[in-house]
């Protein structure tokens, strides 16, 4: 069913969050990831990865950890802690989209500031690359408290089904327990700034 149906008929929606786990920058060792399941706001279970730092597997790890596994055909909407994980390995949204037929979206906590992004990406390989994967992620929406970039879906349905997956606060409660989770099994506790 699609989200804006789920919307209308004030059925469950469920959600997978990601987001990467702690890792010291520089160090070149892969960064774990973690997806957590809910429906509305309840836990319902978890997948777990690792991808390359400032690499670009990210897109392809989160397909390979939901296609022809038992979450994806449950799942309406998919949620990341921002485009890039483990540093500058950037998600391909509108390929994740497509291949996983659901909306994909990157959620930040505040408006970034892309002249810094581009700054701090040039530094690395292949700048050319991940500007490119930071164009294709599209316009930044402003839905307060929601800033978001979305691909298969309209912004106003992902800023409404955004409002029913929050519990309190500012963040869907799949991506702050996917942060609490990854930071806990990182470090031995969660963080607080989830």
């Amino acid at each position: 069913m699609k989200l804006e149906s789920l919307l209308k008929l004030n059925r469950t929606i469920r959600v997978i969050g990601f987001d990467d786990a702690p890792f010291i920058r520089g160090a070149g060792d892969n960064v774990f990831i973690a997806g957590v399941v809910c429906a509305g706001t309840r836990f319902e279970g978890m997948v777990w990865g690792e991808v390359q730092q400032d690499g670009f597997d990210t897109t392809e790890v989160i397909c390979k950890l939901l296609i022809g596994r038992k979450f994806l055909p449950q799942l309406h909407i998919l949620l990341l802690d921002g485009i890039g994980f483990g540093g500058f390995n950037l998600v391909n949204l509108p390929e994740l989209a497509d291949r996983l037929q659901l909306p994909c979206v990157t959620l930040m906590r505040r408006q970034p500031d892309l002249v810094a992004v581009e700054e701090a990406m040039s530094h690395l390989p292949d700048f050319q690359q991940r500007q490119k994967l930071l164009q294709l992620a599209g316009t930044i929406y402003d839905y307060s408290p929601f800033f978001f970039q979305v691909s298969g879906e309209e912004p106003a349905v992902v800023a409404r089904a955004l409002q029913r997956l929050t519990d309190c606060g500012k963040v869907p409660e799949a991506l702050r327990l996917a942060h609490l989770i990854a930071a806990a099994v990182m470090t031995g506790e969660s963080g607080s700034s989830a």
